[in-house]
């Protein structure tokens, strides 16, 4: 039957082919053909290691222009990068990027409690906006963004790469698939020792510490695999070394449940040896990664014996070329705003509860 409409669905196309006008299948092939102009805000590890690095791989995407407060790091990019003196922005100079064709789209890799401020700027002047997670500090900033994108009629898509690696989607698959049955507990893990003096331990810069920073992996990890959003949580944090963490947690545990009675525990620490995994209970057997998190070597087991081990692929290049598909073919993305905002909501929600002591519920 699949072959059957397979081949149904290839004569039709054939024979439509002669009435498409050339005009049309010459705009077509440019689209497919084009480059989204990316510019970089904020030239931290990430962009130089990954994201910049990334873009090289890519299909849809080049490294159009930066913005950065640091003028060494403008001019050692610059020469990397052969990027054009004009599209080289400061963050006092980056509403100019209005009158830059060559720039498509910003990528915000900024601090957490910046990313609105350079979001809106972007959106103001006529760019999509792709910005790393968390999204924001808080659920009202993040909404903020959200609309200022959408009045500028521009797309918004958060930087939440696990959602495009093969690993996880081959987990993703076996939960809905119930492969091992239904899911029934969620168990993730995310941390590292942190250096003191970092912004990530500054709470108006970062909103948290590291629930905010790597523990939301975790909280992601649950939503996706479980295909449901959490109806209550329970949390509780320590602060631990007080001159290291006098303004952001130490660490955090946090349980929830889901509607369909699954549940999940999860950890996340800023002073602990580095590791990241998930495993993912179900009737009939287990699946999961680890390491999970990690940029690269990922691996992945099953209760079967089966290993999880789908072609790696950059994951930053993955989820920037999707985003420039979907600007290219006007579709949505996988990773719109709105799923920021559901991230912060609950990790709100989190604080409060180990705040309070108590568990909180969530619509």
């Amino acid at each position: 039957m699949a072959t059957r409409r397979k081949f149904v669905f290839q004569a039709a196309a054939l024979g439509a082919a002669p009435f498409i006008s050339t005009r049309v299948t010459r705009a077509l092939a440019a689209a497919a053909e084009r480059k989204l102009g990316f510019a970089l805000c904020g030239l931290g590890s990430l962009s130089t290691d990954q994201i910049a690095p990334a873009l090289r791989k890519t299909a849809h995407c080049r490294l159009a222009g930066i913005i950065t407060g640091t003028p060494a790091k403008a001019a050692r990019w610059q020469a990397q990068y052969n990027i054009p003196a004009r599209n080289i922005y400061n963050y006092e100079t980056m509403h100019r990027i209005a009158d830059n064709a060559d720039i498509d789209v910003v990528y915000v890799v900024t601090p957490n409690a910046i990313h609105l401020e350079n979001a809106l700027v972007a959106a103001k002047a006529g760019k999509h906006v792709f910005c790393e997670k968390p999204m924001e500090i808080s659920v009202e900033r993040c909404q903020q963004m959200i609309d200022a994108v959408k009045a500028a009629n521009r797309l918004l898509g958060i930087g939440y790469r696990c959602r495009f690696e093969p690993h996880h989607l081959e987990c993703m698959a076996l939960a809905r698939e119930r492969h091992f049955g239904a899911v029934k507990v969620i168990d993730a893990h995310f941390g590292f020792n942190i250096p003191p003096g970092v912004w990530r331990l500054k709470k108006d810069l970062a909103g948290g510490g590291p629930l905010m920073d790597v523990g939301i992996y975790c909280l992601q990890a649950t939503r996706y695999i479980s295909g449901e959003e959490p109806i209550w949580v329970s949390a509780s944090t320590t602060k631990g070394d007080a001159a290291r963490f006098s303004e952001v947690e130490e660490s955090i545990v946090w349980e929830s449940r889901f509607p369909s009675g699954t549940l999940s525990h999860c950890s996340s620490s800023y002073a602990a040896a580095p590791a990241g995994y998930f495993r993912v209970l179900a009737e009939q057997g287990w699946f999961g990664l680890d390491p999970a998190f990690n940029y690269g070597g990922l691996k992945g087991l099953r209760s079967d014996g089966r290993a999880i081990n789908p072609n790696a692929r950059d994951q930053f290049a993955v989820e920037m070329d999707d985003f420039a598909r979907c600007i290219l073919e006007q579709t949505p993305t996988r990773v719109p705003g709105e799923e920021g905002l559901r991230d912060v909501k609950i990790m709100m929600a989190l604080y409060e509860s180990a705040r309070g002591g108590r568990p909180v519920a969530l619509s």
